[in-house]
């Protein structure tokens, strides 16, 4: 007998449905409809259990497409945006929407010598119709923002593949590097620490100011006073259930998905939109990346992880170009400090895969502060189990522990990038050409140096060990967790065995 099976998982299961398929818009079909409700509501018992209930969101149907910058998304769609058409190679015939004022650097060196021109949307065509000087051994230029004019320009300049445009255009891309006739591509997340803007930032600023306390000691006492009076209020307030440590309220901007935000973990940096972890994992629902946000274990500290991708091309001519949404400034500032001394590895061999190792290596180094604030929180809620343990520390230790596992999941493929630049030969490659025609077969002009190799083994090793920090940390909340749970399990048997049995 043959039994019919289901293979489709039941987390799937959940969230589709076989009536209707998910990127209908329920809306534009029926635009009498306000709102569809549930047809089954559980009641609330008493009417105080009404005001705990969780306050739900309008059930209004959305319309789930994934996030494309710049165009619409459609199933069917021809894959790739050629830059050398007035459109983007759809049936729309419409230019991306995607447009954006841009910080970009181009940096010109060889051993003897090195240039900087500082450049904009407008003044980039004129720089790229003008010819390179015969002394540039590498060009360097760093884009800081996506504008589809400047992709468009550097695409062209470059002859960049349609395909990699369009997955540098797909800001939710996966760790890899796609090898083409002529240039690779490379996709990559940027982690790093930074510190929540609030409209109270520039109070703080100026009373907790190193050099005010130094030089005045009444300032010091103040500040004692202070600290004894949250001391004496902890104490007050021990045998209370900790409460969620909650983000500043006014540093959201649901309108786009982003938060207002430093772009360090210093409040003397510029104030920009970032997007946090929960932000880049956690989907369409809104209420859900609040609630993480706020119970995150740095929101107490006004700290936060922002995420971002970077897209680099390395070309035959030794150029490298480097795109990023917003935090060019912390890729740019090292690399051009050693690029300014002439001692340098980097300044030495101007060799353009290891400007490649370079951004790759500054990226990676952006997240070792990251892990240095998790294990601070994760030691914080160590101490607190060990010493008060309550059931509402699993809260905490679920967010941190689901805010590790989205970390590790940008850290741990960037390892596989690395191998597979490490493992490059300079083999013959095929690209298809953009007519459709097979494209010819020559030798890949792109080359993996071997001084590049070497050094992208200490890259390799610094996301092993963060993985591994990680992998830790996680290990240590799981014990915590059952820690807990035992804890309450022995004090509620203690009570059970206490009660006076009936006879």
């Amino acid at each position: 007998m043959t039994e019919a099976r289901d293979f489709v998982t039941s987390r799937l299961r959940a969230q589709t449905t076989p009536i209707r398929p998910t990127h209908i818009d329920l809306e534009s079909q029926h635009p009498n409809i306000q709102h569809i409700s549930s047809p089954i509501q559980k009641l609330p018992s008493s009417p105080g259990e009404s005001i705990k209930q969780r306050i739900h969101r309008s059930t209004t149907a959305k319309t789930y497409q994934p996030e494309r910058r710049g165009r619409l998304w459609a199933p069917g769609q021809e894959p790739g945006i050629d830059p050398t058409q007035s459109h983007d190679g759809h049936e729309s015939s419409t230019v991306p929407l995607l447009f954006e004022e841009c910080e970009i650097k181009v940096v010109d060196f060889s051993l003897e010598s090195i240039e900087v021109h500082t450049l904009d949307n407008k003044s980039l065509a004129d720089f790229l119709d003008g010819p390179r000087p015969d002394w540039v051994s590498c060009r360097w230029v760093s884009v800081n923002g996506l504008s589809w004019d400047v992709i468009k320009l550097l695409g062209n300049d470059k002859g960049l593949h349609s395909l990699a445009i369009e997955d540098m255009m797909n800001t939710h891309n996966r760790t890899k590097a796609d090898w083409y006739s002529d240039h690779i591509y490379m996709d990559l997340p940027l982690q790093k620490l930074i510190h929540l803007h609030s409209s109270s930032d520039s109070d703080s600023d100026s009373s907790d100011s190193d050099e005010e306390r130094a030089k005045n000691p009444r300032t010091r006492r103040k500040r004692s006073f202070w600290s004894w009076l949250r001391r004496s209020k902890a104490e007050r307030d021990k045998d209370e259930p900790p409460k969620p440590m909650d983000m500043p309220a006014d540093v959201h901007d649901p309108t786009n998905g982003f938060i207002t935000a430093h772009v360090s973990p210093s409040t003397n940096s510029r104030v920009t939109h970032l997007r946090t972890l929960q932000r880049y994992h956690g989907g369409p629902n809104e209420e859900r990346i609040q609630f993480m946000e706020n119970h995150s274990a740095l929101a107490s500290k006004n700290l936060g992880v922002s995420v971002e991708q970077v897209s680099i091309f390395l070309t035959a001519d030794d150029t490298v170009l480097s795109f990023f949404e917003s935090s060019a400034e912390d890729i740019e500032t090292p690399i051009l400090s050693r690029l300014n001394t002439p001692a340098t590895i980097l300044r030495r061999s101007s060799d353009a895969s290891m400007m490649v190792q370079a951004i790759i290596d500054a990226i990676v180094d952006l997240a070792i502060p990251v892990t240095t604030a998790y294990q601070d929180a994760i030691g914080e809620l160590e101490l607190d189990v060990l010493t008060e343990p309550d059931i509402r520390h699993t809260t905490a230790l679920y967010v941190l522990t689901s805010e590790m596992s989205q970390f590790k999941s940008e850290i741990s493929p960037i390892v596989n990038l690395v191998g597979s630049l490490r493992d490059h030969k300079s083999e013959p490659i095929g690209t298809p050409g953009l007519s459709g025609k097979p494209g010819k077969i020559s030798p890949s002009g792109v080359v993996i140096s071997s001084m590049t190799s070497t050094y992208l083994g200490d890259v390799e090793d610094h996301c092993v060990l963060i993985s591994e920090s990680l992998d830790q940390m996680r290990r240590a909340a799981d014990n915590m967790i059952d820690l807990i749970f035992n804890s309450h399990s022995k004090h509620f048997f203690r009570l059970e065995s206490k009660r006076p049995k009936a006879d």
